[in-house]
């Protein structure tokens, strides 16, 4: 029985749609089950396309409904400077929005060039695999964005643990795998289709509530100085403001505490000199944190080029590691051919000069005395599942600076936060996330925040580490069982063929 619906431009429309409510199960709505309807919508109009190129077409639309809403935030770092920028800003929303949704139209096409005369179960299973799929290419095709992935609507709720198991991309195929079941069999066994979407359903809801929380940190944990000054982004290098953004963080820095901080940690780019000018300020740092160490973000150099960059400060305000970011935000801290594009007057967001940012030479691990060993992170490093994982398993905390005032106020900073409590849930390690604007916290190793600095607000924040779990089995084998999961279930559908029709 061939399923019947709307036409190719009636399908694309409710794809769409469906792809806009899936949005919702992003934060900072974190709506999982409207976004399961929304998802159930646009797999059904995978599976009705008529074509390849009709699926095409479908997969591109539910896509660009999706994104469009997912990651509307993409407007605010050109209004940062509307005067230079602010022109571009409804083209990147548009484009990076369509371009996106080029992945899932691949989906679209491969669920119909493989599945069109199979049965509508095969679509199903089919529609659920090759959107994983995608899903997976998406992460890491011209460097990668997993930002919003689809298994990544459970954020806020206790299936997200089931990430220490099976990742992100484990995770939406958990997602849509029983969709695409439930739509398949629901022609011919309705009850059975309900039966599939309630048994998932609680049984991912049963394995998250069983994890039992982190443990809390004792009182021998060390103790962490979370420093946030909350400087706009409008202003932030404002020579004006600049000596205010600094004075405010030294008046944080040697507040008086008990017990005393074993760190004390500032944003990325939290000063305004960068190396090798920026001993002076390091001077006043140390004098100010009374001799805790101190780990901060600015500009570094290296050679002619520059670097975003972490460093360490010991009592004297010596450095004493560094850290160059290096997975860099395409078009904010370089663009490519950017070289051309200085000519014409053009350069990253956050970059000095056209060529960008250089970028460092990848993952290492930082010692940091009392406050144990840890794996820094520099903002937009944090959104990748694969990026330090296997360091991971040998440190007891990760650390990310991040500069959110960018994003805006609204969605991008909340999804920014969401991304970094599902890496500590991915690789059982707590995560410290300082922000200059926020959100600042304290996230254990279950993913939970035990304590945080809200959004545009200025202060310090002083917590104990949480401790660390054993390194989990995602944090052991990566994307590797999810992956070999997918084709075994794929060759599986594959062998759903055409009916064969009866002897007449």
């Amino acid at each position: 029985m061939r399923l019947t619906g709307p036409g190719p431009r009636g399908l694309m429309v409710l794809a769409a749609a469906g792809g806009a409510l899936a949005a919702f199960g992003q934060a900072p709505w974190s709506l999982p089950y409207p976004a399961l309807a929304g998802f159930a919508l646009g797999l059904w109009t995978l599976i009705l396309a008529p074509s390849a190129r009709a699926g095409f077409l479908v997969g591109w639309s539910m896509g660009s409904g999706y994104f469009a809403v997912a990651l509307h935030w993409i407007v605010q770092p050109f209004q940062v400077d509307a005067a230079t920028y602010g022109w571009m800003a409804p083209f990147a929303a548009i484009f990076l929005a369509m371009g996106l949704g080029l992945f899932w139209g691949l989906a679209g096409a491969v669920t119909q060039a493989l599945g069109h005369d199979r049965p509508a179960l095969a679509r199903g299973l089919l529609a659920a695999l090759a959107l994983t799929a995608t899903e997976m290419l998406r992460s890491v095709v011209l460097t990668g964005f997993p930002w919003a992935l689809i298994g990544h609507i459970w954020s806020a709720s206790p299936q997200a643990q089931l990430a220490a198991w099976i990742g992100p991309h484990g995770l939406t195929l958990l997602t849509l795998l029983p969709l695409g079941l439930a739509l398949g069999w629901l022609p011919r066994a309705p009850l059975r289709a309900a039966g599939v979407l309630l048994a998932a359903t609680g049984a991912a809801l049963g394995l998250g509530l069983s994890v039992p929380p982190a443990p809390a940190p004792g009182p021998e944990a060390p103790v962490l100085r979370l420093v946030q000054p909350n400087a706009p982004q409008r202003e932030k290098w404002d020579p004006d403001r600049i000596p205010v953004f600094f004075a405010r963080q030294l008046e944080f820095t040697a507040a008086p505490a008990s017990p005393a901080p074993a760190l004390v940690i500032w944003p990325e780019t939290a000063i305004a000199w960068s190396l090798p000018y920026a001993e002076p300020a390091f001077a006043r740092i140390a004098a100010a944190a009374d001799g805790v160490p101190v780990v901060l973000g600015l500009n570094g150099t290296d050679g002619p080029s520059y670097t975003n960059t972490l460093v360490a400060l010991d009592a004297a305000g010596g450095v004493t590691a560094r850290y160059d970011k290096a997975r860099l935000v395409p078009f904010g801290e370089y663009l490519p051919l950017g070289d051309l594009a200085a000519d014409f007057g053009l350069s990253g967001f956050a970059a000095r000069d056209g060529a960008g940012y250089k970028a460092g030479p990848g993952a290492y691990l930082l010692d940091l005395g009392a406050a144990g060993t840890a794996l820094p992170l520099i903002c937009y490093e944090a959104i990748f599942p694969g990026f330090g994982r296997a360091l991971s398993r040998q440190a007891d905390w990760m650390l990310q600076i991040t500069n959110d005032a960018w994003f805006g106020n609204f969605a991008g900073p909340r999804q920014h936060l969401a991304l970094a409590r599902m890496r500590a849930i991915e690789r059982g390690l707590p995560l410290v996330r300082v922000a200059n604007t926020g959100i600042s916290a304290v996230i254990d190793a279950r993913g939970a925040i035990t304590a945080g600095l809200a959004l545009n607000e200025a202060g310090a924040l002083d917590a104990r580490l949480p401790p660390r779990l054993p390194p989990t089995l995602y944090a052991r084998t990566g994307d590797w069982p999810a992956l070999a999961l997918l084709l075994a279930l794929a060759a599986l559908a594959l062998t759903l063929g055409p009916r064969r029709r009866a002897p007449s």
